[in-house]
Parts: C-alpha cells; sequence; structure tokens
C-alpha cells in the first residue's frame, strides 16, 4: 500500500528576547531559558530551535513545536498547553510572528516523496527555512490538468537536489497564508540554487506572496544557546 503523508500539526514561532530579558545576569538568563524551553517542549511531541539573530536583524529564534493531528480535538490542547508554556514568560520572551498549519496527502503525488521533512525524526539538517505562500487568484481558476503539469514541472527541478527536505502545511482559512513552505538543509549555497531554479519554472507567475521569508541555523541543545543569549 502506497504511504501518504500523515496529519500533523506544525508550528512555527518567531520570537526575541526583551529589554527585561537582556537586563538579567548571564546565570539567570540561562536558568529563564532552562524552565522556559521545559515548559514548551512539554505541549508538543517534538521541539526544533533554530538561531535567526545575525541572519535577521529583529528575531531571535524560530521555536518549532508539532504534534500529530488525527484526532480533532488535538489542535486545541496543542494551542492551549503553548500558550500556558509561554504566559509566566512574555515579560521576557515576545512572540512577534506565528506560522502553523497541518499537513496532508498532496492532491499532485500519489505517495510521500522521500524528500518529505519528518518533524519526528531524531536528526535534524544544519539550516532551517520557513515561509508563508500565496497562490493567485489566477491558479485556482486553472484546470486540474494544467495545474498537474506546472507542479511536475516545480517537483521535478526539486527533485535535483535529494539532499534538500522539504514540508508543506496547509492553512487555508486558518491564518493569512495559504501554505506554510519548509526546507531543511545542509548547504545554504545548494538552497540558493533550488530556488534560483524554482523562480524560473512556469507556474511562478502564480504566486501572490512567499514572504516573509525567515532562515535559522540549528540549535543542537540548551548549551548551544549559551555563548549569544
Amino acid at each position: 500500500m502506497p504511504r501518504q503523508t500523515p496529519i500533523t500539526l506544525n508550528h512555527f514561532a518567531i520570537v526575541r528576547f526583551t529589554d527585561a530579558y537582556w537586563a538579567l545576569a548571564p546565570a539567570a538568563r540561562a536558568a529563564l531559558r532552562r524552565v522556559w524551553l521545559h515548559g514548551v517542549g512539554a505541549t508538543a511531541e517534538a521541539l526544533h530551535l533554530y538561531q535567526l539573530f545575525g541572519l535577521e536583524a529583529c528575531h531571535d529564534l524560530v521555536v518549532w513545536t508539532a504534534v500529530r493531528a488525527t484526532e480533532p480535538g488535538v489542535p486545541g490542547d496543542f494551542f492551549a498547553r503553548w500558550a500556558a508554556a509561554f504566559a509566566p514568560h512574555r515579560h521576557l520572551v515576545a512572540v512577534s510572528a506565528t506560522l502553523w498549519g497541518f499537513t496532508r496527502p498532496s492532491q499532485y503525488t500519489r505517495t510521500r516523496s522521500i524528500q518529505e521533512l519528518d518533524p519526528f525524526a531524531p536528526e535534524r539538517q544544519p539550516y532551517l527555512v520557513v515561509y508563508p505562500f500565496v497562490k493567485t487568484a489566477g491558479w485556482y481558476g486553472l484546470d486540474r490538468a494544467t495545474r498537474q503539469g506546472l507542479m511536475g514541472e516545480h517537483i521535478k527541478s526539486g527533485k535535483q537536489y535529494p539532499d534538500i527536505t522539504q514540508l508543506l502545511l496547509y492553512s487555508y482559512g486558518l491564518q493569512d497564508q495559504e501554505f506554510v513552505v519548509v526546507y531543511e538543509m545542509q548547504d545554504l549555497l545548494r538552497f540558493l540554487n533550488l530556488v534560483q531554479e524554482l523562480r524560473a519554472t512556469r507556474a511562478r507567475p502564480y504566486t501572490q506572496r512567499d514572504w516573509p521569508l525567515h532562515a535559522g541555523r540549528l540549535q543542537r541543545g540548551l548549551t548551544d544557546l549559551d555563548p549569544w543569549l
């Protein structure tokens, strides 16, 4: 039986530490991070952290949490736990934006891609790129066969970069965007080359928006945060 993409909820919080956080002594900041991240980790089945500061100016971290979402009550339970985990620390840890959505089987492929990113995998690649994505109204006016052909060209380009994995989240009616697109990679230059190729595919004119984009560097544990936080 062909493997299909499981239904999961993935949530990306764009976080910055406040002036009150930076006013604390280094030991107090480290203690706060341990308590805060322990609480956030307890909200989900997976927690991953990525450095933003340095890669961009106004934010410090991407906090990625994920849960399996086969039951209708899972999203509500997750959001309640997530808000409770952040509540005691909101004067120190500010959430600037969130991007979230659900995985589901693709309408363009019959089986799960070997390049599909697994949010629950124990090992992560060094870099993450995440961004919202909106199609034009004209895209939805195309017949299914035309859309299938355009997406086939898009998918073919991606297959030339087997080391770059992707997660596509659906957000229709849930956030301002229609999708959240997530990539993992070992090499930022390789990803740059892939995106340049994708810009030249015939599907590109049907992109209305694919920003703001966040590129982050994996933090493999709490100790990774210490030198710069």
